[in-house]
């Protein structure tokens, strides 16, 4: 079978609200260099071919282009205008691919997914459609209904994360058919327009910052990282 064209859609459209920051948790740097462009190089690591589509808010535009320059940031990429929320940000996305292939959809904030998970991504996504990062959980849940609580047993649930990587043609066309209303992830919009949702092992690693104490553990993680490959 001939290798199908892989595209990537990194949606960056925080604030720096939860981070306690002025400045948009995408900028803010790991390692000396804003995080978001760590994002990009992982899929650049894993192939120079993955078309990558940045989403945007307007307002941080300039911003970007401008960081770009300071940094020698050269990893091809499109970018493009968000929406108002991520659903919206996610479609106008997938409007700039214009072909079949595959697509992981993957959170900007989310900088140290490994090159493996993408590949085991994109080769799960061509045969069951969809190809859902997960992991499961390391503490102990309960059910709470007002005053009471339930222990329920963990093994059952899954902890979801991006990428979430489907064919082409079959998200695209479950953004057209579902709204956004309930709607938290990619895979919900494929669940609600009726496919299944494959998912495969995430790592740990592969953190969302999105709280001062994420960037702590982001340093370690980055370093650790680093170190693997050299």
């Amino acid at each position: 079978m001939a290798q199908q064209q892989e595209y990537a859609v990194v949606v960056a459209g925080g604030s720096g609200t939860r981070m306690k920051s002025e400045i948009p948790k995408q900028f803010l740097p790991i390692g000396g260099q804003p995080l978001l462009m760590h994002t990009l190089e992982a899929f650049y690591r894993y192939s120079p071919e993955v078309i990558i589509i940045l989403v945007l808010p307007e307002a941080d535009m300039d911003r970007w282009k401008q960081l770009c320059t300071e940094h020698n940031f050269t990893i091809p990429h499109t970018r493009q205008t968000g929406g108002k929320s991520r659903y919206q940000s996610v479609r106008r996305g997938l409007d700039k691919i214009h072909g079949d292939g595959l697509v992981a959809v993957h959170d900007g904030v989310r900088p140290f997914i490994l090159p493996d998970s993408l590949g085991a991504s994109y080769r799960l996504a061509a045969i069951h459609g969809s190809a859902v990062a997960s992991v499961r959980l390391k503490d102990s849940i309960r059910i709470t209904d007002k005053d009471t609580t339930k222990a329920v047993d963990r093994s059952q649930f899954r902890l979801i994360q991006t990428p979430q990587t489907f064919q082409v043609k079959l998200i695209k066309e479950a953004y057209e058919a579902v709204s956004e209303e309930g709607i938290t992830d990619d895979a919900s919009v494929a669940e609600k327009a009726g496919h299944r949702i494959s998912l495969f092992e995430g790592s740990y690693e592969n953190i969302k910052i999105t709280t001062p104490e994420d960037l702590y553990i982001g340093e370690a993680i980055f370093s650790k990282q680093i170190a693997e490959r050299e």
